[in-house]
């Protein structure tokens, strides 16, 4: 066997999980050599073997364990990146493929470029490109920069990854959600010859798991203890004012707005989380000095509900509506109409969005 050139995580923790689907799409359909590290996480590696099939035997393939009692992939992720030793790393969820020529097409992008990351394009279950990241005009594909471009919209690290560059990097555990961030910010904001695989086969996204569940919402501090990891990293306290800012105004539109949605579902909900949600935004304004004027005005209409004590969970609830009429005025538009360009407000950010869709239809 030859050595590989990429070695790519997969980590499972059902017997549910489609694992011989997600295999198959990298074993079957990649040319460069490759190694498949799949992580029976907090389960009898033997079920993973079965379920696996034909390809359990593969050269190509290892099945790994790792029993740590956390429901994490933070920790199953990093056991595979921690016994990777190709020049390049990937990760792919157990649910999920790689459709045919990915790794190979990413291959080719890095050799142009000498890119320290290769972005994947990410096809959604609705068969639709996804819009994020919103890079320049939407078609910008090399010499990405993590702000311009805003990378941050990019919340996994779906790709090629330069394990000599970022062979120590590891997801954040101890955390109940967002494990990725910290890590991928880092590779968006510090790498070099970034580069986008804008036209190349996709990372294909599945929601056919079987073992899917809803819950109640965590505490808010929980939800966002990733913020503790990132603001201390070195590179983040040491990055301009405007890459804080564009982190920033990214976490408030996409976490901070999805927290507010999960806890206004009732009276009691609202009145439990509301200081708390006020306190979120502030300190990412704090971290981002600048972030809230680069809002929609639809986005400042919810924390202007918010901040009405009288307010009621539907009141709050349809403010939260108003923001997906993503051709609306409201929601292109800033309050200042002198940042309504900025390269981090509504404006351009959903133009260039809008053009990688379309680029696709």
């Amino acid at each position: 066997m030859l050595e590989p050139r990429v070695d790519v995580t997969i980590a499972v923790h059902s017997a549910s999980r489609p694992i011989a689907r997600a295999a198959s799409s990298i074993l079957d359909h990649t040319e460069a050599p490759v190694r498949v590290n799949v992580v029976a996480h907090n389960i009898d590696p033997e079920i993973i073997r079965a379920n696996l099939g034909a390809y359990a035997d593969d050269p190509r393939l290892r099945l790994l364990a790792l029993a740590d009692g956390i429901p994490s992939p933070a920790g199953p992720m990093n056991h595979g990146f921690a016994m990777s030793t190709a020049p390049f790393v990937a990760l792919l969820g157990s649910d999920d493929e790689f459709a045919p020529g990915a790794i190979d097409s990413w291959l080719r992008v890095q050799e142009e470029t000498g890119a320290e990351a290769v972005i994947a394009r990410i096809q959604l279950v609705t068969g639709g490109t996804d819009p994020y990241p919103a890079v320049r005009g939407g078609r910008r594909s090399r010499e990405l920069s993590g702000r311009r471009d805003r990378l941050s919209y990019r919340s996994a690290p779906l790709g090629l990854i330069d394990r000599r560059r970022f062979g120590e990097l590891r997801l954040t555990e101890g955390v109940r959600s967002g494990e990725d961030l910290a890590y991928s910010l880092t590779v968006w904001f510090t790498g070099k010859h970034l580069a986008y695989d804008l036209d190349g086969p996709p990372y294909v996204g599945h929601d056919d798991a079987e073992d899917r569940v809803t819950s109640a919402p965590r505490p808010l501090a929980e939800d966002f203890a990733f913020l503790d990891y990132i603001e201390q990293l070195p590179w983040f306290r040491d990055t301009s004012a405007a890459d804080r800012t564009a982190i920033a105004v990214k976490l408030i539109r996409i976490h901070v707005f999805d927290a507010v949605l999960a806890r206004v579902s009732s009276p009691e909900a609202l009145a439990e989380n509301r200081a708390g949600l006020l306190a979120l935004v502030d300190r990412l304004e704090r971290l981002g000095p600048g972030a809230l004027r680069l809002l929609a005005r639809t986005d400042h209409a919810v924390f202007d509900t918010l901040r009405d004590p009288q307010s009621t969970p539907e009141q709050v609830t349809e403010r939260l509506q108003r923001r997906l009429a993503y051709l609306s005025v409201p929601t292109l538009l800033t309050r200042n109409p002198f940042l309504v360009f900025h390269a981090q407000a509504p404006f351009r950010n959903l133009f260039a969005g809008y053009r990688i869709m379309r680029r696709f239809r």
